[in-house]
């Protein structure tokens, strides 16, 4: 799939196997909430991670032990891990003996310079990229005191500051952050720091809280800068199921067209005095049993036949409702008749059959009759119940408004 902007052209750097920056596809990440010395439960979410779209799992190396647990999670992982760490440099050498694809160091809380150029010669040796994760909630005192607050300016300071270090020890395998909880200085933040270096950045809202706000300020932030070019690999930090955040992370990149979509995507109409059925019980029913299948394909329910099959004519397959009878459409045209009550489970049937056999043979085999089916049910509910949107008045009114004086 193309992308419908264009991209920052940074640096490449390998997470593991996965390339991040120069032009690779965006990637998603999360981070487990086990206790790392839990190495089975650790692998448990982390399998689930990426089950639920996570290229690359972060998993915090706080202790001895977590570096312990590392070591027997690394080679059994689906997935890259990138270390945490915080305060203790000499886990960081620790997760790069147990194996890790990457490690994340805060600028904030590791500050002795030649404890940073002793990591980045040793990573240097395994070759295994270091990202500089600046957080707002844990500047350097000094920077706040030269500011007075986690500014744009003063986060990107301590991001160049930190990289200066690392490239001093000749060290230039290395992706930023610059994460704030207030979603326009992240996105400040982030802005600066692209016109200032051609690394790979990470993007993340920091703090974001539970759903549903904390996602809304997370697409907020994240898709503002993705849709400027901004960006090569990107965190949800909810207050949640870290699942959620893969989920969320791997729709907004499907969303933006970044990435193919890898599983179902559900569209509906919000319903109206047309609807002939329940649209929210009919779109639980067939989110349930669509999502199970796991199906990358864009689907559509609509309250009616009226306009459903021609407003969601984008959609790879949908159902419309009128009249007792469900009206089964792919890419806009009707292809089925079936019982109001058999229209989930045709639905079902019908999505199989598509990514199965491609759209231009569920085409060709279509119930020649079921278009005409549709339309003469459409004009019937137009005849017995009107134009529930009052479609000729509106415009007659929008028409006066906008030819007035």
């Amino acid at each position: 799939m193309a992308d419908v902007f264009e991209r920052k052209q940074t640096r490449q750097i390998h997470v593991g196997g996965i390339p991040v920056g120069g032009g690779a596809p965006v990637t998603v990440q999360s981070m487990t909430t086990t206790k790392t010395a839990d190495v089975d439960g650790t692998l448990a979410q982390v399998y689930a991670l990426r089950g639920a779209g996570a290229d690359i799992v972060r998993i915090t190396c706080n202790d001895v032990a977590a570096a312990q647990g590392l070591a027997e999670i690394v080679p059994r992982s689906p997935v890259p891990i990138i270390a945490d760490i915080h305060f203790q440099y000499r886990l960081a050498l620790a997760a790069l003996e147990a194996g890790v694809a990457g490690l994340r160091l805060n600028p904030g809380n590791i500050r002795k310079p030649e404890h940073i150029k002793a990591v980045a010669v040793a990573a240097a040796e395994r070759k295994v990229p270091i990202r500089v994760g600046v957080n707002a909630g844990s500047l350097d005192k000094d920077l706040l005191a030269k500011y007075g607050a986690p500014v744009p300016q003063a986060l990107v300071e301590s991001a160049l500051h930190e990289i200066h270090l690392l490239e001093e020890a000749g060290f230039g395998d290395i992706k930023i952050s610059v994460k704030h909880s207030h979603v326009p200085s992240m996105v400040a933040s982030y802005r600066l720091l692209s016109e200032t270096v051609d690394y790979p950045l990470h993007l993340g809202v920091t703090e974001a809280g539970p759903p549903p706000a904390g996602l809304m300020k997370s697409v907020a932030g994240i898709a503002t800068l993705l849709l400027e070019g901004i960006g090569d690999t990107i965190r949800f930090s909810l207050t949640a199921d870290p699942v959620e955040e893969a989920e969320a992370g791997r729709r907004l990149l499907e969303q933006l067209g970044l990435r193919e979509r890898a599983g179902l995507d559900l569209i509906a109409c919000p319903s109206c005095g047309r609807a002939e059925v329940d649209v929210i019980t009919v779109v639980k029913e067939a989110q349930q049993v669509l999502e199970a299948e796991n199906l990358p394909i864009q689907v559509a329910v609509m309250g009616c036949v009226v306009n459903g099959p021609g407003e969601a004519r984008e959609a790879d397959i949908g159902i419309a409702a009128g009249r007792g009878k469900g009206h089964l459409f792919i890419k806009g045209q009707v292809v089925r008749v079936v019982k109001e009550d058999e229209m989930v489970a045709a639905l079902l049937d019908e999505a199989r059959k598509l990514v199965e056999e491609g759209v231009e043979a569920r085409l060709a085999a279509a119930d020649a009759a079921a278009g005409e089916i549709a339309a003469a049910t459409a004009a019937d509910l137009l005849a017995l119940r009107g134009d529930a949107n009052r479609t000729a008045e509106r415009r007659a009114a929008v028409a006066e408004v906008a030819g007035g004086e």
